[in-house]
């Protein structure tokens, strides 16, 4: 029983750690696109569900990241890569 409670007391430790690693190298993936195609409007690509440009959902994502809601952020940044994939084809 007492190393169940270790497992799942290391386990609450780690998680966010593991998040919050995530949220800048998804981050990079985006601003990678974004300089990769200087002639993108703000609003070329968007997201008409939560009606944000996938530079607001990046600006979003950073902010989250900041914030300690590493789990959203990365939620966010998902998001704008998915709709990022389906622009590029």
């Amino acid at each position: 029983m007492k190393i169940q409670a270790c497992l799942l007391a290391a386990a609450l430790v780690v998680a966010p750690a593991a998040w919050a690693g995530n949220c800048p190298a998804l981050m990079n993936q985006i601003d990678e696109y974004l300089a990769s195609k200087p002639d993108l409007d703000e609003e070329t690509i968007v997201d008409e569900e939560l009606n944000k440009s996938l530079k607001q959902m990046r600006e979003e994502g950073e902010k989250l990241h900041k914030e300690g809601k590493h789990k959203e952020s990365v939620e966010i940044l998902e998001r704008a890569i998915e709709l990022m994939k389906k622009e590029a084809g």
